[in-house]
């Protein structure tokens, strides 16, 4: 049973940082892709980053220079450190992971595993 569970997010202020944790069991880590989301009230969902199995990485370009997205495939374990925070950034944040044949569906949107999501904050 594949399980994601997010940690670490929080509140902060405008220029702040956060890094958000997911931490992953149930199925071969290494070798799925794996992505982070966020939606913000009365919004969509937006992709923020992916890691492909072989660590490959995109960004969108709302986020592309301030957040890295990192994975320990020892710990099992995905991050995405944040950077410069915005007001903007503020939105419940999950992740995602599928295994490879799926990747292009987890980037669309339509991962097959979800986490619980963590909420980031951004006073300004």
């Amino acid at each position: 049973q594949v399980r994601l569970v997010e940690s670490g997010g929080g509140a902060v202020q405008t220029g702040g940082s956060l890094r958000l944790s997911c931490a992953a069991s149930g199925y071969t880590y290494s070798t799925y892709c794996m992505g982070w989301f966020r939606q913000a009230p009365g919004k969509g969902r937006e992709g923020v980053a992916f890691i492909d199995g072989d660590a490959t990485i995109s960004y969108a370009d709302s986020v592309k220079g301030r957040f890295t997205i990192s994975k320990d495939n020892a710990k099992n374990t995905l991050y995405l450190q944040m950077r410069s925070l915005k007001p903007e950034d503020t939105a419940m944040y999950y992740c995602a992971a599928d295994s490879p044949p799926f990747c292009d569906y987890l980037k669309d949107g339509e991962a097959t595993y979800w986490g619980q999501g963590a909420q980031v904050t951004v006073s300004s």
